[in-house]
């Protein structure tokens, strides 16, 4: 059995009430192991994760995280049927319930969504582990709030607030959807900025380690929420300057040098966030093998882009039709550019990324001040993370001391 006491392992789940309840219904049961999970990737992965809840049990929670009953979210699900699965993850599968005084006294009336851990999938015990770690310390504005969990057995549940715009991925991808327009965009951009820059500036910092834009969920009014913390992980603390992990994420998202080496740092996140802002910008998957092969790759073929002021404006989503301020459309594309260095030193802070996207939420073009976009010099490098190997002395984004300029993912 793993060890979970770890410092990036350990859970502060409490006095969980365990009834034995044996099995789910055939609807869940179905609705698990029919749909695989194929989007991750892992070049240590160990399906075999610990399944006994006495260690989850043993700790404590915060008392605003609600220690659900397998019974209470049967029951809040219809038992878990079909036509109330919101979508699928790596985790499991996602039903849409509802909480009230009828699922127990005092709970205030909220709909949620109740995720449930895929037995046969890529993910398992310990990443349910963390994200109850993270999420049930955690709060922010633009995290996910996770309301409660449920361990009963080997059954792991995850309740959260429910975003009744789903995630960024079905907005931004859909044939059928209404493309968003730029203002939202931008206001989406900052607030999963936002998100990632309080995890990194947390009192104990966190690397997010799977930023893309199925983890990035909507409010009614757009307002953008983090969510899927699994494969979250503490931060370097002290005179480390990166955490050593193996590689784990999604293809098209990981930052190079990551998944070269597997040395996670925040700017490995910074990459990510990078990708997702060019997602945003052009309407264009990270990876798109339906599109030549020299346009595949998103990074590859908008990078270049991205830094030529007779290019840049060419990658931006036609199905914008041209509505958008161009002055703020080419820092956009001038922030993408630094966020998507090889060099992962020259990459901004993501407290600096907040602050370049704060003046872009303008509508209009002659509002963004020309100074929007900071230079990054050398100096804002070493403001946080000041052990993490942070720091550019090449003020070429490209440079890349002796490492690959390649990424390669097997």
């Amino acid at each position: 059995m793993g060890n979970c006491g770890t410092r990036e392992e350990s859970a502060v789940v409490a006095n969980a009430q365990v009834q034995q309840l044996s099995t789910f219904s055939p609807a869940v049961k179905n609705a698990i192991s029919e749909k695989k999970h194929s989007r991750s990737f892992s070049d240590l992965s160990d399906p075999s994760t610990p399944r006994n809840g006495d260690d989850t049990r043993k700790n404590t929670l915060l008392d605003s995280v609600i220690a659900f009953t397998l019974f209470e979210l049967e029951t809040i699900t219809k038992s878990f049927r079909s036509d109330y699965i919101l979508g699928e993850g790596g985790f499991g599968p996602v039903f849409k319930g509802y909480i009230d005084e009828n699922v127990r006294v005092g709970l205030k009336s909220l709909p949620v969504a109740v995720k449930v851990l895929n037995k046969q999938g890529l993910q398992g015990h310990r990443e349910w582990l963390t994200e109850v770690n993270f999420l049930g310390q955690l709060r922010h504005r633009n995290l996910v709030k996770l309301i409660g969990y449920c361990c009963e057995d080997d059954h792991r549940l995850l309740v959260y607030e429910f975003m009744f715009r789903g995630s960024l991925e079905n907005h931004l991808f859909r044939k059928t959807s209404i493309p968003l327009p730029w203002a939202t965009r931008m206001m989406i951009a900052l607030g999963a900025a936002k998100g990632l820059a309080f995890l990194h500036n947390a009192e104990k910092p966190v690397i997010y380690r799977d930023f893309k834009t199925s983890n990035i969920l909507l409010d009614s009014d757009y307002s953008a929420r983090l969510s899927d913390f699994g494969l979250a992980k503490a931060g370097p603390q002290g005179d480390e300057t990166h955490v050593s992990t193996r590689v784990m994420g999604t293809y098209g998202y990981a930052a190079p040098e990551y998944v070269m080496t597997g040395h996670l740092t925040a700017r490995s996140d910074v990459y990510s966030f990078g990708v997702v802002l060019l997602e945003l910008l052009t309407g264009r998957k990270s990876v798109d093998k339906t599109r030549p092969s020299k346009e595949q790759s998103l990074v590859d073929w908008a990078r270049p882009k991205l830094n030529d002021k007779r290019k840049l404006l060419q990658i931006i989503d036609p199905r914008l039709e041209n509505e958008y301020p161009v002055k703020a459309a080419q820092k956009a594309c001038s922030l993408a550019y630094y966020c998507l260095s090889q060099n992962p030193k020259a990459r901004p802070l993501m407290s600096d990324v907040v602050e370049t996207l704060e003046p872009l939420q303008s509508s209009g073009a002659s509002d963004v001040p020309t100074g929007a976009l900071i230079a990054l010099p050398d100096h804002r490098m070493h403001r946080r993370f000041a052990g993490s190997g942070v720091g550019c002395r090449s003020p070429n984004p490209n440079y890349s001391p002796g490492g690959p300029t390649a990424c390669r993912v097997r």
